[in-house]
């Protein structure tokens, strides 16, 4: 068996020369054009590029160099010099049958794509096509189908112009069929917070980093997902304050951080220890472990009562601000350690010494990402997390908070202007006053009914704003067949995809600005705008030149889909709108006041504007008008019982990726180089099986029987990688294990994915 202490293998600090190296293996790789330097140089910062990678907030007082390894990374990514032209495909090669056994790394690699194209079934190649004859067939194909079946995907990068005409584009059309990347990750926040707090984002801005006493992590990476997030940690720390993370996975981000731009550190290689404490729980075991914190809140409480002492509960807020405080209180004294223990896969030592940390802090910031949202009952896990912030009065005062940690640069701000399938969440007597047409009343789909609908041939055709959807969904291979069945696909994008290679009867791909570049109009270069995790606001202006002269922006192609799809009115000013991007701010000012007064008078201001957030101010937009304590139904928020060979999977990113986007095989902040067909298992789990570490293995699907839809789902050649993992507890890398979740798969509340425990049997072989 392997050496516990060998686990997991050689990794470095986050941050320091170990950052610099990995940013400069992606400079090598894509030799991105002149000028990459001084992009990089106007990253997050007022009249430059909002970065393209995360969504983690600008300072308004920033660095010289206010970017990460990953932002980096993604701007070299896209400033490449590579060029994938209509000739790629004249090689006997790549056909786009033979495509489909590339890496999505080397898809990737073969550049930017500069002209429009469509797919040729003859030749099984994609082929060059004017825009006109695109648009016009496209609008063609949209109008003879029945309006319920075409859908309006958006990935969470174009901006906020583009998106507030895309979701217009949809209604006009006749339809709420916009799913979003965030149905994919943070629609369990969407619904879970609004559900218990009123507000369907996070409740902190940039100073509540600078006052707060503590951060406890549940479920999020910072070295791997948010890079920039290090550098206020690493001030927490300085100034003596404590992080306690919750985490099956031991993240080199969230144990120590040598930070870059700090010259000394860069020359001693003086390493800041993040984490106080670090617990490893089971998958799954978020529940058990935030319920012990809170027993613990309520025990220490009562003594301090009882002793005539402070106390430790903040009853004057809970009394003001709260509902479902008792029954709460009676689920935390009715719950034994031994309960706790079980489902946590942790002490009560352990949870107590986290809890003394909590009751300590005046100002607590609960942080969190994925790994709580993708789970079946991932409302729960942020309903509990509410539990413990609300216990002493911590949403809505400075340096205290709830923290999401979303991934797209603009999918939080894709849903604040419309990009919604829920009725609700749109103002349609707004639209109706400012264009003139009645819109639909029904809802949408979102990713999972999407997804169904394609499976049952409902769904016949597909719009993309970016992404690549077909493998970024669950149930990959049953995703591939029902894609190309449809009549239509169209795929707005930079890069060769794999979503690309399964065209439906007619395919379009059209190849879009990135970013960095240029816009040019008669009115002038347009800035576009994006919503960072803190609901601030901030203008982009491209600086470069664009990869070809037949590449259009987001919004130029929304508008000219839109004019060759839905009937003209006096309303609809989609010319206007694609020559002055400030015409569709004051459009989205109009439809949202409140949101985003003196819209374009104030978008340049250094860190954003703010858009505000009822929660913040302890507005609570709930029914109840509070804040909500939740009294949990189960201790584990998995929607399956353990079996005997049964493990709960936990997906995984690495440090050389971006969503989908794979800039390369180093995982460098886990020490894993050289591979993703891996899988990692605890040395005791390993041994209990009779295995070995190097062993291939497959991964089978191994749902409860009233689950079993008749799927034979695995995914095998990997290679088992012994790693310091709960029992019980494995992980492996997305979106390669999307094969094996299966589309019902989802938290309850929201439809997300539940990518984060996924019930598998190993095998041999």
């Amino acid at each position: 068996m392997t050496d516990q202490k060998d686990l997991p293998h050689d990794t470095g600090p986050a941050g320091g020369w170990g950052s610099m190296k990995g940013i400069s293996q992606i400079f090598g790789e894509t030799w991105p054009a002149g000028g990459a330097v001084r992009s990089l140089g106007r990253l997050n910062k007022p009249k430059g590029v909002m970065c393209v990678s995360c969504a983690w907030p600008k300072p308004a007082n920033y660095s010289a160099f206010e970017f990460c390894e990953n932002g980096a990374k993604a701007t070299m990514w896209e400033l490449t010099k590579d060029r994938c032209t209509p000739e790629f495909w004249q090689d006997e090669g790549h056909s786009v049958t033979a495509l489909r056994d590339w890496k999505d790394h080397d898809l990737e690699k073969t550049g930017r794509l500069t002209h429009p194209l469509r797919y040729d079934a003859v030749t099984d190649r994609y082929v060059a096509v004017s825009w006109d004859e695109a648009f016009a067939a496209i609008g063609k194909t949209l109008q003879s189908i029945d309006r319920e079946s075409a859908v309006f995907y958006a990935s969470g990068h174009a901006g906020l112009e583009a998106s507030y005409l895309y979701a217009l584009l949809a209604r006009t059309y006749g339809n709420n069929n916009l799913p979003q990347s965030s149905n994919m990750c943070h629609e369990t926040t969407s619904v879970g917070l609004t559900k218990v707090i009123g507000s369907p984002v996070g409740t902190i801005v940039w100073d509540d980093l600078e006052e707060t006493d503590a951060f406890f992590f549940f479920g999020q990476n910072p070295g791997t997902n948010s890079p920039r997030f290090l550098h206020p940690l690493k001030d927490l720390k300085d100034r003596g304050g404590k992080i306690v993370t919750f985490n099956p996975v031991i993240e080199q981000g969230l144990v120590s951080f040598v930070d870059p731009q700090s010259p000394a550190a860069m020359l001693t290689g003086k390493e800041t220890k993040i984490s106080d404490q670090y617990h490893q729980l089971k998958a799954g075991g978020d529940v058990a472990a935030i319920l012990g914190l809170c027993k613990c809140v309520v025990e220490a409480d009562d003594a301090a009562r009882a002793a005539g002492k402070a106390e430790v509960i903040d009853h004057a807020f809970v009394k003001q601000h709260t509902t479902g405080f008792d029954a709460f209180i009676q689920s935390c004294r009715d719950v034994t350690w031994a309960e706790i223990e079980q489902e946590s896969g942790l002490t009560e030592a352990a949870l107590r010494d986290a809890a003394d940390v909590y009751i300590a802090a005046e100002k607590v910031i609960g942080v969190y990402g994925m790994g709580l949202t993708q789970h079946t009952h991932g409302a729960l896990n942020i309903a509990m997390l509410v539990n413990l912030l609300l216990l002493r009065g911590n949403i809505g005062k400075p340096g205290a908070g709830c923290c999401p940690v979303r991934g797209h640069s603009n999918v939080q701000g894709q849903r604040t202007v419309g990009i919604a399938e829920k009725v609700k969440l749109v103002p349609l007597d707004k639209l109706k006053e400012l264009f003139g047409f009645d819109p639909p009343t029904k809802d949408g789909m979102n990713i999972v009914e999407a997804v169904e609908g394609m499976f049952a041939g409902k769904v016949r055709a597909f719009v993309s704003l970016g992404g690549n959807l077909v493998r970024a969904v669950p149930d990959q291979k049953r995703m591939e067949q029902a894609w190309a069945a449809q009549d239509l696909t169209v795929m707005i994008s930079t890069k060769l995809n794999r979503s690309h290679l399964f065209p439906a009867k007619q395919a379009y791909i059209l190849p879009c600005l990135g970013r960095f570049e240029v816009d040019q109009k008669a009115t002038g270069n347009q800035s576009i705008t994006t919503e960072d995790s803190f609901s601030m606001i901030s203008a982009s202006v491209g600086h470069t030149a664009p990869v070809s002269d037949m590449v259009k922006s987001e919004l130029a192609i929304v508008t000219g889909i839109a004019k060759a799809t839905v009937a003209t009115s006096p309303g609809l000013k989609w010319d206007e709108w694609t020559a002055d991007y400030g015409l569709v701010r004051d459009l989205i000012e109009q439809t949202y006041p409140d949101d985003f007064r003196d819209y374009n008078a104030r978008m340049y201001e250094a860190g954003g504007f703010y858009r505000g957030n009822g929660a913040h101010e302890r507005i609570w937009k709930t029914p109840e008008g509070k804040a909500v304590f939740t009294t949990p139904g189960q201790l584990n928020s998995l929607g399956f019982k353990d079996a005997p060979g049964r493990y709960r999977l936990i997906t995984l990113r690495s440090n050389d990726q971006f969503n989908t986007t794979i800039y390369g095989y180093s995982d460098r902040l886990r020490g894993l180089e050289g591979s993703r067909d891996i899988v990692l298992m605890s040395p005791e789990d390993i041994e209990a099986r009779g295995f070995h570490d190097g062993q291939r293995v497959t991964l089978v699907t191994d749902v409860d029987a009233d689950d079993d839809d008749g799927q034979d789902r695995r995914l095998g050649g990997l290679t088992l990688t012994a790693y310091k993992l709960p029992r019980g507890t494995i992980a492996s890398y997305y979106p390669e294990c999307n094969v094996l979740v299966p589309i019902g798969h989802h938290d309850q509340l929201s439809k997300t994915p539940a990518s984060k425990s996924v019930p598998v049997r190993v095998e041999a072989g």
